[in-house]
């Protein structure tokens, strides 16, 4: 039977709403320095899944993040958006 353990880290926010990834995240996702994170939203639950980023993750944000470019150019897109 193998031991199951639960760990809470936390890390505090700039504000700029950036956060560093404790460490023993980063050794439990395998994270490295350019690796990129996913976030999997659980609206019902108002829980928030950290995870390392698939390719499939990656490919998917390219291709909506071209089509939003073009939508969002505006100067008052970048002001409204600017400090996210």
């Amino acid at each position: 039977m193998s031991k199951v353990t639960h760990s809470v880290v936390s890390s505090k926010l700039t504000r700029k709403y950036q956060a560093t990834i404790p460490e023993d995240v980063r050794k439990v996702l395998g994270l490295g320095p350019g690796d990129s994170v996913a976030f999997d939203i659980d609206d019902a639950t108002d829980r928030v899944i950290l995870r390392k980023a698939t390719d499939l993750d990656m490919r998917f944000a390219q291709a909506v993040g071209d089509t939003l470019t073009s939508e969002w150019l505006s100067d008052n897109d970048e002001e409204a958006y600017c400090g996210l």
